[in-house]
């Protein structure tokens, strides 16, 4: 019997040795952070700070891998992806989220925030914090906001009065408030993914689109529009958004520790937004490939109503 025992522990050891286990230490966790900007926007630098703060408080518990530009998924198959596994991490637009729930379109409702102070405002508040819940029915959750900021027109000829966009055929995202907003002035709503936008101006597939300052600069969408009307009409911000039970099912010290790094990069990346933006007005008007539309009161009080 000891001889067998013996030849059974044996066997283990070796066995352990051929497939290269190793039982004292866990696996490393990998987290996947799937995004559709460039690395060079609010959200991107935003995504990379997370990585970097993630893998200092954590250590080699975890290795965060971020993919831009939508390299392995666009906004609208991301989150199936989040359910299969296949990414842990996303931020899609919070008018990208229609499909999952209807309580966050209360978002794309017009000239509804008089500015990102009021923005943050709600989304910090008890109301804004529960909607983080509002899709876990799906298996998903929220675990923070992330801004990029007040929308402003683009389109080829000079948007300013509501009137102006009647015909036109404008890219939006896969909203049917959006949608509205857009029938209303007797525009043409078309539900377009972001990657596939610089093409559809280009080629007059569209003839205009709703933006920030950010993202219309790194997709240099002012090269193929004549005009940007500032209307600060809408919010464009996005929900990180991860899968219900993976997060819970993390191992305590990795999740607390992905929750501070989520914190400091929501801090950073929000700060950064509303100096990005700035700044990247700047380089779009100074570019000289577009004009600038400045409302007046009472043009912009025509659009609000």
């Amino acid at each position: 019997m000891r001889l067998l025992n013996k030849n059974i522990l044996l066997a283990g050891v070796a066995l352990l040795a051929i497939t290269g286990l190793d039982f004292s230490a866990s696996a490393q966790e990998i987290i996947k952070f799937s995004h559709g900007v460039a690395p060079d926007t609010p959200k991107g630098k935003a995504a990379e700070f997370f990585k970097k703060r993630a893998e200092e408080i954590l250590g080699d518990k975890v290795k965060v891998e971020v993919y831009p530009n939508s390299q392995l998924f666009d906004d609208n198959k991301v989150l199936p992806a989040i359910l299969r596994g296949d990414v842990q991490f996303a931020a899609p637009a919070l008018g990208k989220l229609n499909k999952w729930t209807q309580k966050l379109q209360v978002f794309d409702l017009p000239f509804l925030f008089k500015d990102m102070d009021a923005v943050s405002c709600f989304q910090d508040s008890d109301k804004g914090k529960g909607l983080f819940n509002s899709m876990t029915d799906k298996g998903m959750l929220g675990v923070s906001y992330w801004h990029n900021g007040l929308k402003q027109l683009s389109a080829n000829k000079p948007l300013r009065e509501p009137t102006d966009a009647k015909g036109l055929k404008f890219r939006i995202q896969t909203s049917d408030v959006l949608a509205a907003q857009f029938e209303a002035v007797g525009a043409v709503p078309q539900k377009m993914a972001f990657a596939e936008t610089y093409t559809a101006l280009q080629t007059g597939v569209v003839d205009g689109q709703e933006n920030t300052w950010s993202n219309m600069y790194s997709q240099k969408f002012y090269e193929v529009q004549d005009y940007i009307t500032e209307s600060n009409h809408g919010l464009l911000d996005y929900m990180v958004i991860t899968s219900d039970k993976w997060w819970n099912g993390l191992d305590p010290e990795i999740r607390n520790g992905l929750s501070q790094a989520m914190d400091e990069a929501t801090k950073y990346g929000n700060d950064l937004a509303a100096e990005l933006n700035m700044e990247q007005r700047d380089k779009t008007l100074k570019s000289g490939e577009t004009k600038l539309v400045e409302l007046t009161d009472a043009q912009f009080t025509d659009w609000q109503t």
